[in-house]
């Protein structure tokens, strides 16, 4: 016995299908709040599995990347400040240490002044030195000296510990697609496995009597089975794992059966065929029958595509396209690929190809076409293409890029303001919908973890404070963090705006000197008795930081006029200058105490700086901005923040 309808009920069941018929909006929103929110079913995955999954949590770094300086070329670690006066014409002979540098072998030796000690590319940078100077710009003077003919400057060919991933930064956010570039990433953290989201399982059927598979003869009046193909391909590029089940005749008896063996066994069921009012359609009889609250949608003001039914049976979505391969691709694209991307945790799509603005120069090298790896913001007047390269050893300016443009080989730089089409990674890159331009900090992942969470994507990209206000003045980002100190007014940040930025109080964090642990030169002793002491012992030497930073300000209140040895030895980050004096690579720095702790130092308190945000008053009514602006004032935003060793404003 069937449960095919009488005539007469067929024909009223029919003449109910297209009664209402929903807008595109009404019908998606429908339908996703049938389904939405769920949680996202989650595996653990070794990496060589994981490509092409998306993360199911955040990832941390758990150790900085590159674990300690290293050296970008082959060549000699020496001190810069003895090669000043290096030229083609006035070499500067220098004595080489009874040691060689490889890759894997830790330094015995300092390089003291007037020495300088061989090192292959990718070795750890010794102690005393700060800077490398490649071997092509140098010439042996006899067994146990070198003669070097140009002039280093500090950190010329060294990246510095941590300048590529810091230990504790949000190193990958939950949605992330997994590509080969985050594999990379992850392994260069000795990341052996993660958490992903589960592929959602997707049944497909085709219906219709009239469907032959591609390979077989095809008899009169029939036709070849397309859209299982299309559809198939379509759910596993779009993060499903499709299980197609062939062709089912207008059977209904047949096709129920076969419909709830197929939901069963599934997170989702996609049919193809049977959604019209033909006589012969039955599928969308059947979905009232497999679960509740059965049909959502059965008619969509499409064009192509309006006989699409969406359906929700006991939480899994049940979908019937339209039988014409255009009608069924163009509906599953635009309606049905946002729910299953949302199922499998990944983010929207978007086109392959966009043109942006180049705020910034970029130089070039004639008579090679460069690729320039970017970042997109959104901007006034459209896309900003902002260039992130970190060097070519840093797996993060690949991996952390949207996209590439192209610079061609007879040009020797881009202009700023230039115009630039950007060939994206994948489609789907979305725009940051929150962009960060300045000073990084920790705590900034703890303010913006609830932003991710909610499917906002923030881009944060650290040039320092001087840097985040250039870029906040070009109308280049939403907010710059920044931590300057006035020296006229006594007071932070305030001094340093210009018209059209507004300062949002961020948090306070305590910056000191840092120092190993048991150095009796520092132990028990303030922040200006340990730099004079440190001044004092010719052999005590410093870490400094990067011109621009905050921090460096600081340091040189503490210093004076003085230039310590170390004192141009200049990384750009907190984890750096804790990983140099960790590494004994360095005596004494300044950095904040949650990386201090973090490393295990010593810690002396100076100042407690305010770490704050100018805001781009345009910007300020963005969704993306006052989302953040409440974050930061939550009381969970709060407490994340203190409980990390950051003292909210």
């Amino acid at each position: 016995m069937t449960n095919t309808p009488s005539p007469g009920d067929r024909d009223a069941n029919e003449q109910d299908q297209f009664l209402t018929i929903l807008s595109r909006e009404d019908a998606l929103a429908r339908f996703e709040a049938g389904l939405f929110p769920r949680a996202i079913a989650s595996e653990m995955r070794p990496l060589a599995e994981a490509l092409g999954c998306a993360l199911a949590e955040d990832v941390v770094a758990p150790i900085d990347v590159p674990p300690f300086d290293r050296s970008n070329v082959d060549g000699f670690a020496v001190r810069s400040a003895d090669l000043a006066a290096a030229g083609e014409a006035s070499p500067v002979r220098v004595m080489l240490n009874d040691e060689v540098i490889t890759c894997g072998t830790a330094p015995t030796r300092p390089v003291l002044s007037g020495t300088a000690t061989p090192i292959a590319t990718g070795g750890p940078v010794p102690r005393g030195a700060d800077a490398v100077v490649m071997v092509e710009h140098t010439q042996l003077a006899g067994p146990r000296a070198v003669e070097i003919r140009r002039a280093a400057s500090p950190g010329q060919f060294v990246s510095y510990a941590g300048s590529d991933i810091a230990r504790g930064e949000a190193l990958l956010r939950a949605g992330t697609v997994i590509g080969s570039r985050e594999i990379g990433m992850l392994a260069a953290c000795g990341i052996a496995q993660v958490t992903v989201a589960r592929r959602p399982r997707v049944a497909v059927i085709s219906t219709g009597d009239e469907l032959v598979q591609p390979g077989q003869p095809l008899p009169p009046a029939a036709i070849y089975d397309t859209n299982g193909a299309i559809v198939a391909a379509a759910v596993n590029e779009n993060g499903g794992e499709a299980v197609f089940l062939g062709a089912v005749a207008d059977d209904e008896e047949q096709l129920e059966a076969v419909m709830r063996k197929a939901l069963e066994a599934s997170d989702m069921l996609v049919l193809s065929g049977g959604t019209s009012k033909g006589a012969g359609d039955v599928s969308h009889r059947i979905i009232g029958r497999l679960g509740k609250p059965g049909i959502i949608a059965h008619g969509v003001a499409l064009k192509p595509g309006k006989p699409l039914c969406l359906a929700v049976c006991d939480g899994k979505p049940v979908i019937i396209l339209p039988g014409f391969p255009t009608s069924a691709m163009f509906t599953f694209h635009d309606m049905i690929v946002p729910v299953l991307r949302r199922m499998a945790g990944l983010p929207p799509r978007s086109d392959a190809k966009v043109n942006a603005r180049v705020p910034v120069r970029i130089a070039s090298e004639l008579g090679r076409t460069e690729f320039v790896m970017v970042s997109l913001v959104e901007g006034a007047d459209g896309l900003i293409a902002y260039p992130t390269g970190k060097g070519s050893g840093a797996i993060t300016s690949f991996a952390q890029a949207d996209g590439f443009l192209r610079i061609d080989a007879l040009a020797d730089q881009m202009p700023a303001g230039s115009e630039a089409e950007v060939t994206l990674f994948t489609p789907h890159v979305r725009v940051p919908d929150l962009v960060i331009v300045g000073s990084h900090c920790t705590g900034l992942d703890l303010v913006t973890a609830p932003l991710a969470h909610a499917g906002l994507v923030v881009r944060s990209i650290a040039v320092g404070s001087l840097g985040g206000l250039a870029a906040a003045k070009r109308g280049e980002c939403d907010f710059a963090p920044i931590h300057l100190f006035d020296e006229k007014t006594g007071t932070y940040n305030t001094p340093y705006l210009s018209d059209g930025l507004e300062l949002v109080p961020g948090w306070r964090r305590m910056q000191g000197i840092v120092f190993r642990k048991g150095d009796r030169r520092f132990e028990g002793l303030s922040a200006e008795d340990a730099v004079r002491a440190a001044l004092a012992d010719p052999a005590c030497i410093m870490v400094n930081r990067n011109q621009g930073a905050g921090t460096r300000i600081l340091i040189d209140r503490l210093l004076g006029g003085a230039r310590p040895d170390g004192y141009w030895n200049q990384p750009r980050s907190h984890n750096a200058v804790a990983a140099a004096v960790a590494q004994h690579r360095a005596d004494w720095g300044m950095t904040i105490a949650p990386v201090a702790h973090a490393s295990n130092l010593g810690f002396i308190p100076f100042a407690e700086e305010h770490y704050d945000f100018a805001l781009v008053k345009a910007r300020k009514q963005r969704p993306a901005v006052q989302a953040f602006l409440n974050a930061l004032a939550s009381d969970e935003g709060r407490a994340a923040l203190a409980q990390a060793g950051f003292r909210p404003a």
